[in-house]
Order: C-alpha cells, then sequence, then structure tokens
C-alpha cells in the first residue's frame, strides 16, 4: 500500500497550469525588439506585428 501512495505522490509532483499568454507578444517598435535580440521576425512569429514590418515583405524589425 505504501508503494501506491509513492506513485500518487510522484505523479502529482509535475502537474502545474500553464502559464497565460499576453495579451499583445508583439513588440511596442523595433528599438525594443532588438534590445531583445530580436531582428527579421518573420510573418507567422508571435512577435510578428504589421506596424513593425515596414517594406511589408513579411520580416519586421529588419537591421537596416
Amino acid at each position: 500500500m505504501a508503494a501506491v501512495g509513492a506513485v500518487t505522490a510522484i505523479a502529482g509532483i509535475g502537474v502545474s497550469a500553464a502559464p497565460a499568454a499576453q495579451a499583445d507578444p508583439s513588440y511596442k517598435n523595433c528599438s525594443q525588439a532588438h534590445a531583445d535580440g530580436r531582428y527579421n521576425i518573420p510573418r507567422g512569429d508571435a512577435a510578428y506585428a504589421p506596424k513593425l514590418d515596414r517594406d511589408n515583405d513579411g520580416l519586421a524589425c529588419e537591421p537596416y
């Protein structure tokens, strides 16, 4: 019976809720993205936003 209790205790150790997603995961501007080391953020990435893609080529916050 002790083994059943141990298995239950071990099984419950890794259970946790997933962190809440940010409401707006994109950066406020490219300076903020660059400070975080992000360049060439592709369309489809959670950090991509059309406002960060000046030439509308699908890459935001290009280094030029």
